[in-house]
């Protein structure tokens, strides 16, 4: 009699099995890294624009703060009030709705002396957990509900990130 060589089909079931429980451990962990890095990338380009925002007020004092795009301009860009070229372009006219790395980000010029600039998930729970925010004091303050700070007395209530 001769036997046939091969896997038997419980043989493979198990092996399946095996695969399916380490996925099951490994998804949630890799989901969690990916949340961390978008959070680090959202507060490093929010510091990016306090440093734009520094620069452009210090620039053209008499304007003030400037916008998302006045910090931006095309390439080849010439620095003016209206395209600092203190910002890459893309960063400058991509930020609402598509966002960067999972985050969303917006300045509000209450008047030409403060601003507010925030970042938010595009999805809470599956791009980010929390919301940053920061004011002309360039201090990045964290707000774990993920929400929207766009005042300076609301963005101000909120603890300061670390690091």
């Amino acid at each position: 009699m001769r036997r046939e060589s091969g896997f038997s089909l419980i043989e493979l079931l198990i092996v399946v099995a095996i695969i399916l429980i380490i996925a099951a451990i490994a998804i949630p962990n890799l989901m969690r890294a990916r949340i961390a890095a978008n959070e680090s990338a959202s507060v490093s380009h929010l510091r990016t624009l306090n440093s734009a925002e520094a620069s452009y007020v210090t620039a053209y004092p008499t304007t003030g703060y400037g916008t998302m795009d006045h910090l931006g301009g095309a390439a080849p860009c010439t620095p003016s009030a209206i395209t600092a070229c203190l910002i890459d372009q893309s960063f400058a006219t991509n930020y609402a709705g598509k966002g960067k790395n999972g985050y969303s980000f917006a300045i509000a010029l209450p008047n030409g002396a403060q601003y507010v600039a925030s970042t938010t998930p595009l999805t809470v729970g599956i791009t980010g957990v929390n919301s940053y925010c920061s004011t002309e004091d360039a201090v990045v303050r964290q707000d774990p509900s993920g929400a929207l700070n766009t005042t300076e007395a609301a963005c101000g209530a909120l603890p300061s990130v670390s690091n």
